[in-house]
């Protein structure tokens, strides 16, 4: 993108910014997924920052077969340029030991036999499922065959201001109880990796949906624990339909579509409340992302965790009021 690059085609980097897109491939990108993706790299490329892409591939099972590299297909047709070489989660397991191992000796983490039965049973809701009761502080089964491991949290409150969503506060032991680092199953947990990986790569900013808004205190709590630099964050609203439910994967939100990259950044761009005008919606791609770069103002969104759209058969999106 020329308003982005100097004359020897590097991409200017003027501020200590760094952002980073970092998707699941557990299904190919959506809007939702779009939009996640242009509020990052906005973000960091008005800060004169640099931006990062992740693939957060934690867990096979649940992986579609060539989501990994159609991601990156997608990107580059849209025209996004990241700095450095793509960090796979899947290669960084003994990192995210190591860390671990740390915990352990620190004995801020334990193990834990728990099953899902019993979680179910001495459990109750809380802020993001539900609330672990702290059976395996005091010790496991010898007989277990299968172990997690834990967080130990603190009896208080863990607060984050988000530039959008202002404080969330959360007390851990209350809202969310003694966290899991590592599964049953041995793969990683989503809140060791993440914050591991942010702080390896020096992040400073993370735009996301605000559906994560609700892990944001366990990582800022991790982070802390760690000796790791908190991070700074902005959650941006998500898109649902009419029921209330987030349009992702699970609730077969349509993929992006070949050959129409202009429109859909146009309507990212829109849902994203940036207000692009109705002309740029036949622009290059070129002109669309120089508009976005100059337009962009985080002071627009609202403070809202989602908003509901609707989706027609043209691929069109509209708010729905």
């Amino acid at each position: 993108m020329s308003c982005l690059i100097e004359m020897n085609g590097d991409v200017v980097i003027k501020s200590a910014y760094v952002g980073r897109f970092a998707p699941s491939p557990t299904g190919l990108l959506h809007m939702g997924s779009l939009m996640a993706a242009v509020a990052s790299y906005l973000d960091a490329r008005v800060a004169g920052g640099r931006w990062l892409l992740r693939i957060e591939d934690l867990d096979p099972p649940r992986e579609f077969s060539g989501a990994s590299n159609s991601f990156i297909e997608t990107l580059l047709r849209f025209g996004f340029e990241w700095d450095g070489e793509i960090v796979w989660q899947s290669q960084r397991g003994a990192r995210y030991q190591q860390v671990l191992d740390s915990l352990l000796e620190r004995g801020l983490a334990y193990p834990c036999s728990c099953t899902r039965k019993m979680l179910q049973a001495a459990g109750r809701r809380g802020v993001d499922g539900l609330v672990y009761s702290g059976l395996c502080r005091s010790g496991v089964s010898s007989c277990a065959s299968q172990l997690a491991y834990r967080l130990k949290v603190p009896d208080e409150v863990i607060a984050v201001v988000d530039r959008v969503q202002q404080v969330t506060a959360h007390n851990l032991c209350c809202d969310v109880g003694d966290f899991i680092l590592r599964r049953a199953d041995q793969l990683w947990a989503y809140q060791l990796a993440v914050v591991v990986d942010d702080a390896d790569a020096g992040v400073t900013d993370v735009v996301r949906g605000a559906d994560l808004l609700d892990s944001t205190p366990r990582q800022v709590y991790l982070q802390q624990v760690l000796g790791f630099s908190t991070v700074r964050y902005l959650h941006i609203p998500v898109i649902t339909n009419m029921r209330g439910e987030k349009l992702s994967k699970q609730t077969c939100a349509p993929a992006l579509r070949d050959g129409q990259e202009v429109e859909q950044l146009w309507f990212a761009l829109s849902l994203l409340y940036q207000n692009p005008p109705l002309s740029l919606r036949r622009a290059s791609l070129a002109e669309l992302w120089c508009w976005a770069i100059d337009a962009w103002d985080v002071a627009k969104f609202p403070q809202k965790r989602s908003v509901a759209v609707t989706i027609d058969d043209n691929f069109e999106f509209k708010f729905q009021l």
